[in-house]
């Protein structure tokens, strides 16, 4: 008995601290009805694609722990899908979300349910539509309060705003993709860039009335919950007068990083605090695009909100001294300095031992026209445009998902042979190969790169010059990984790998690889199912430029993938 008792302390110990946690969390509701939204921007009327009516979608707002649930209805005319951005989709990848790799999209008149888990993630993340162009409305943010009972791992603030940054075109985005995608050339670029679904009062059309606004009070800290929902700008954002506090990215808590501007990539998320400690009065917040390539035609007109002090007597409000277009020294500064937070409680050690190395190369391509002199070459050289990793040009199948095809061992959607080295080895970043048609021209092909259970994965992710120099955000889908260095050039293995961070690196799910340069990622391969990586600007992506890893499922019921939900969408 006197053994006994303990024991039977213990178990009922254990039993109380799994129904406390079981009883914290809750299952989150919501139905999104996708349909035409008429608007008015920038002087004109534009019908669009949104979730409920606006522009934003909405933000959804759930606990760790939490289960949530969506009802899409497809009510728009276009095939959908929606991607949560950064959820691990832990045994529930039938519900990532991107177009053929793992479901079929949902179509017009259809619906589809997305249920799962969120477990061990706090912060800002967002979701959008992966099909098409379709995310450059259908977006919003996707906030991860920790469970009741638990506390942010720095003050607490005031008060939180999320903070999206868009896109926006005076056009029909399907067809201006679908029209670049004839033709074999780069599409248009957007008419502006938004904050919270407005431009603000720099553009045309675009008065103070529609600019987006936050109320604060002097001397409070809040939380501003930055999101870039662009598809294709990477942006510089400042507030007049204020500095920042990085506090987490990516739904990963960082060590403190103080600055007075945030660099963000499309796909990204900060989370930064901000005290209202300036004179009463407003203040402009601004994002302007990083044009990391040369030559990028662009606008250089910046987004504007306003931070609005609850005494303010002015009414014009202070701009801030916003960077260069092509101020890449300030956007490196940014992205390197940042570092993970070990203290907080979702962090776990770097694995050391490597399972699988790869060197990937990413960047601009063409594929062969076929028919040079019509219409459809009006890519570099007569060609088409593409884009690739390690030279291969991903193409989504069509009959099925790929991971369909991986639960029901289907032959013939998707093969296994990525590369883990490019074919050609040569001067990666030296503009003088931009049109060397012997390392440019590239073929399409569905190819994956299969890993087991558990396997621990470094990534060499290599910037190239073919086409032109540019900074790509590369997008993970299922995990977080380390970013253990980056820097510019070639990278080379004898003395890169002694800048390796082991302590403290920070953790993403979008990497911005240094433009002309190079990143080094790791991650561990410990979720079943098909995950997407691709490049994150939007005008990239459908030229191929992305690879999928096929995870093998685990030795045990609890990490095996289960079967895809009844309402699961067909091709």
């Amino acid at each position: 008995m006197n053994m006994a008792r303990p024991v039977l302390l213990l178990i009922w110990a254990l039993v109380v601290v799994a129904w406390s946690s079981f009883a914290s969390a809750e299952i989150v509701e919501h139905t999104f009805h996708v349909q035409n939204l008429t608007v008015n921007r920038l002087c004109q009327t534009q019908v669009i694609t949104a979730v409920n009516g606006s522009l934003p979608g909405p933000t959804i707002r759930v606990r760790e722990g939490d289960t949530l649930v969506v009802h899409v209805f497809n009510k728009s005319p276009y095939n959908l899908t929606i991607h949560w951005h950064g959820i691990f989709q832990i045994l529930s990848g039938w519900a990532d979300g991107p177009d053929y790799i793992t479901q079929c999209p949902i179509l017009p008149g259809h619906s589809y349910t997305y249920r799962f888990n969120i477990t061990g993630q706090e912060g800002t993340l967002w979701w959008h539509a992966h099909v098409s162009w379709l995310r450059a409305t259908v977006y919003g943010a996707l906030i991860i309060r920790p469970r009741a009972g638990h506390t942010y791992p720095f003050p607490k603030p005031y008060g939180e705003y999320p903070i999206v940054l868009g896109e926006y075109w005076n056009a029909n985005v399907v067809d201006v993709l679908n029209e670049a995608l004839a033709s074999g050339a780069a599409p248009n670029n957007s008419d502006a860039y938004t904050i919270n679904g407005q431009p603000g009062d720099l553009y045309p059309c675009s008065s103070s009335n529609k600019t987006h606004k936050i109320k604060v009070i002097h001397g409070k800290t809040y939380l501003l919950r930055i999101i870039n929902a662009a598809l294709n700008g990477q942006l510089f954002f400042k507030i007049a007068n204020h500095k920042l506090t990085v506090v987490a990215v990516d739904a990963s808590y960082t060590n403190p990083y103080y600055t007075d501007v945030v660099v963000i990539a499309p796909g990204q998320t900060v989370d930064v605090l901000m005290t209202a400690d300036q004179p009463p009065a407003l203040y402009y917040m601004a994002a302007l695009p990083y044009a990391s390539a040369a030559g990028l035609n662009i606008s250089s007109t910046a987004t504007t909100g306003i931070v609005v002090y609850e005494e303010a007597t002015s009414s014009t409000p202070i701009m801030p001294v916003l960077p260069a277009l092509n101020d890449t020294s300030t956007a490196h500064k940014f992205y390197s300095n940042i570092t993970g937070l070990v203290s907080s409680p979702f962090w776990t050690p770097i694995p050391r031992e490597v399972d699988e190395q790869m060197f990937v190369t990413a960047g601009l391509g063409l594929v062969a026209c076929g028919k040079p002199g019509n219409a459809s070459c009006s890519g570099p050289l007569n060609q088409r445009f593409a884009a690739s990793m390690n030279n291969a040009s991903f193409q989504l199948p069509t009959t099925m998902s790929v991971l369909q095809a991986f639960w029901g061992n289907v032959g013939g959607i998707y093969t296994t042979d990525f590369p883990k080295q490019p074919p050609v080895k040569f001067d990666y970043t030296n503009s003088s190969n931009s049109l060397d048609t012997s390392l440019v021209m590239t073929t399409k092909s569905t190819k994956t790169t299969k890993l087991k259970f558990n396997a621990t994965v470094q990534i060499v992710l290599q910037n190239t010059a073919l086409i032109g120099i540019e900074n790509h955000p590369i997008h993970l889908h299922g995990f977080n990984f380390y970013v253990l260095a980056q820097g510019f050039g070639n990278f080379n293995q004898a003395t890169d790998t002694k800048k390796f961070n082991f302590v403290n690196p920070q953790v993403r799910n979008t990497i911005a690889v240094p433009t002309g340069g190079w990143a080094v990622v790791r991650f561990q391969a410990n979720n079943p199912g098909v995950w997407f990586m691709h490049c994150h600007l939007d005008v990239h992506l459908p030229w191929g430029l992305a690879t999928a890893f096929v995870v093998d499922n685990g030795p045990t019921p609890s990490t095996t993938l289960p079967p895809p939900p009844p309402d699961y969408p067909q091709c």
